[in-house]
């Protein structure tokens, strides 16, 4: 990697429209007479297959800033395009069908259902999103192959380490092909072994083209993206980076990791 440049907070060149485009956002969180402003008119681009770590302190605004590009919540003010699409004043109903549709969430306590096989757990956004069972099925598989657990496909989530547990997650947020995949100190339950094999993942589906923005406390993994992004009271104070590599073809090489690239599945 070479040494990376600054440039304005938040914003970002490049050929190609962003995939997170957010300008002026503001979060108010109201309790009475009580206002608290988490985030203070966010400016944020994020390009097709860049990889971003939005790190800072407790209190910064990660958490609320994670939950807006999730379409988990609605900015107080400004505007959020998703995949081109804006998404900042929709229905909650309209919020969940683009969260099933364009994010991949992976998330620190892997969420995923106890009573379900692994295999089950990685088809659930497949379900819901209408797939026919036949390419379910192509699909799960060629998905737990490639995080390397097609043998653990019967095995419900007490029969798994907490690192596959976590493939698991990462198998299930690629299953409807998402705009982006969307971490939450996807490392901060994994021995530091465990927590490698994450990063790599990580890392190969960043070079497969895939968009990844991670939240993290985790200066490793913080180092393993292309780009950081810092935030200090629900402010972008910093912003360093390098520009988001073309996807490659998405066929592994030989003896390589398997993760796809987005693209037609």
């Amino acid at each position: 990697m070479t040494a990376t440049t600054a440039r304005p907070a938040g914003t970002r060149g490049g050929g190609t429209a962003p995939v997170i485009e957010m300008r002026g956002i503001r979060k108010v969180y109201r309790s009475g007479r009580i206002a608290v402003e988490a985030l203070r008119g966010i400016d944020l681009d994020v390009h097709p297959g860049e990889f971003v770590a939005v790190v800072g302190p407790s209190g910064s605004g990660k958490s609320t800033l994670m939950n807006l590009v999730g379409c988990l919540d609605t900015p107080t003010a400004g505007t959020y395009r998703l995949d081109g699409e804006e998404v900042s004043g929709l229905t909650l109903d309209r919020l969940a069908d683009i969260r099933n549709r364009k994010i991949g969430f992976v998330f620190q306590g892997f969420h995923l259902l106890p009573h379900l096989a692994v295999y089950e757990n990685v088809e659930l956004p497949l379900v819901y999103g209408g797939v026919p069972a036949r390419r379910r099925r192509e699909r799960v598989m060629e998905l737990l192959e490639q995080v390397g657990l097609a043998d653990r496909a019967a095995h419900r989530p007490s029969e798994i380490s907490g690192g596959q547990a976590q493939r698991v997650a990462i198998a299930r947020a690629l299953a409807m092909d998402p705009a982006i995949i969307l971490a939450d100190e996807p490392t901060g339950n994994l021995d530091t072994a465990s927590g490698s094999d994450v990063m790599d993942l990580f890392s190969e589906l960043h070079r497969r083209g895939r968009t990844l923005v991670v939240v993290t406390h985790d200066p490793a993994l913080a180092r393993r993206a292309a780009r950081v992004v810092h935030l200090r009271d629900g402010r972008i104070v910093d912003d360093h980076g390098e520009p988001a590599p073309p996807p490659t073809p998405q066929e592994p090489p030989e003896g390589g990791p398997r993760i796809a690239g987005r693209g037609p599945s």
